[in-house]
């Protein structure tokens, strides 16, 4: 019976061979057909890069420095800090009752700035005053006893204990009034405390608490404000730079400076080195600088940051011009003349300019090239005058 059993392994289908096989049908001409695609967009580019002729080029422009750029001996990134500044806060404790302020707002000194709430030191003041004038009313009566005491004294109608008693009811009201007007001190002091003043003339910065809050000295609770108002003198104004401990050999004091708010790149303030603070820091290995203003305006705001230039003894009292300048990337020298490809229409043309002072980075332009001109970066020996290009 074994004998007659049939071997049907051999007619087993192997299904994933026939996946392989369906895989490998299916995706070759997938693969050809991105190829082909692939070398047609090559094809096309190559093309009509040929038709049309452009050559890719990238674009720059003058620009305009001042030419304490180029006497410069050394660049710094500071802030414009307020060497003048309080917060105004109120010796004694209150609720706040009267802000007469807002940011931005010019003070003066002793100016009544805020007032806290003064009803009770107001009772205690007139308290003490009325005290003040019940002994000096005493005051009177014991005299004119301690003067009869004498006068009966010598008479022997009193006597000496009668004298040392009226006397030292006497000396009692004396002190007894020196301790009212004491009291009337003490109120009148405790009045002046509910009014915070300016301590100097400037302008109030920020408004740390507002009409109902608690104010207190040393702001003794989370609920209670210590500050009220920060104010800063708007003349006092300086810029702090850290400059390296390897480069403040190149400063001085009283050097000349030039300093750029980054808010307005275009507008250069005048300035000088006010101190070198006697320290280093650390941590850092920089010296704080202090730079000064010989001149600024309104836009000079306090924690604005800032770049300022130490300029080298080229120039002298700020003596700064502005200059027109090309990369050297862009430009051409033939026969000692200066060119550049201007970028007009879509083509480039080439164009000489009169050249000024160089450096490593750039020419001056003294006629030739304005401001608003495009101007080929790099130009190669492909582009000539009416090469058409493209950006």
């Amino acid at each position: 019976m074994s004998e007659n059993k049939v071997d049907l392994s051999s007619l087993k289908i192997n299904r994933n061979q026939e996946k392989r096989v369906n895989e490998k049908k299916y995706l070759k001409p997938i693969i050809i057909t991105l190829f082909v695609v692939v070398i047609i967009a090559i094809g096309y580019f190559f093309f009509q890069s040929l038709v049309s002729g452009e050559i890719e080029v990238t674009e720059t422009k003058a620009s305009v420095i001042s030419s304490s750029e180029t006497s410069a001996v050394l660049t710094a990134s500071g802030y414009v800090v307020a060497q003048r500044k309080a917060a105004v806060a109120s010796k004694g404790t209150g609720r706040l009752v009267f802000l007469g302020v807002e940011e931005g707002d010019p003070v003066y000194k002793n100016q009544i700035i805020a007032r806290l709430e003064d009803s009770d030191i107001k009772a205690q003041l007139a308290q003490a005053q009325a005290n003040l004038l019940l002994q000096q009313a005493g005051l009177k009566e014991a005299t004119n006893q301690f003067e009869r005491s004498k006068t009966l004294l010598k008479t022997n109608s009193s006597t000496q204990s009668e004298v040392d008693a009226a006397e030292a009811r006497y000396l009692t009201i004396l002190a007894s009034i020196e301790l009212a007007k004491a009291s009337v001190t003490a109120s009148e002091v405790a009045m002046e405390n509910t009014l915070i003043r300016a301590p100097f003339n400037g302008t109030v910065l920020t408004k740390n608490a507002d009409v109902g809050e608690i104010v207190a000295p040393f702001a003794a609770s989370a609920s209670s404000k210590a500050a009220v108002v920060t104010i800063a003198d708007m003349a006092s104004l300086q810029m702090e730079t850290d400059v390296s401990e390897s480069n403040i050999f190149r400063i001085k004091p009283g050097q000349s400076c030039e300093i750029t708010l980054d808010a307005y790149p275009r507008i250069k303030y005048p300035g000088h080195v006010a101190k070198i603070v006697p320290t280093a820091d650390r941590g850092k290995a920089t010296v704080m600088v202090k730079v000064a203003f010989k001149e600024y305006d309104s836009k000079v705001l306090p924690e604005m940051s800032a770049k300022v230039l130490f300029l080298g003894d080229e120039i002298k009292n700020n003596e700064v011009t502005e200059m027109l300048v090309v990369p050297i990337s862009a430009v051409v020298k033939k026969n000692d003349k200066y060119f550049v490809y201007k970028i007009v229409n879509g083509t480039a043309e080439f164009t000489q300019f009169q050249s000024g002072r160089e450096s490593d980075d750039y020419i001056e332009v003294l006629s030739g090239i304005t401001e608003s001109d495009k101007l080929i970066n790099n130009p190669s020996d492909k582009i000539k005058d009416g090469t058409k290009i493209k950006l």
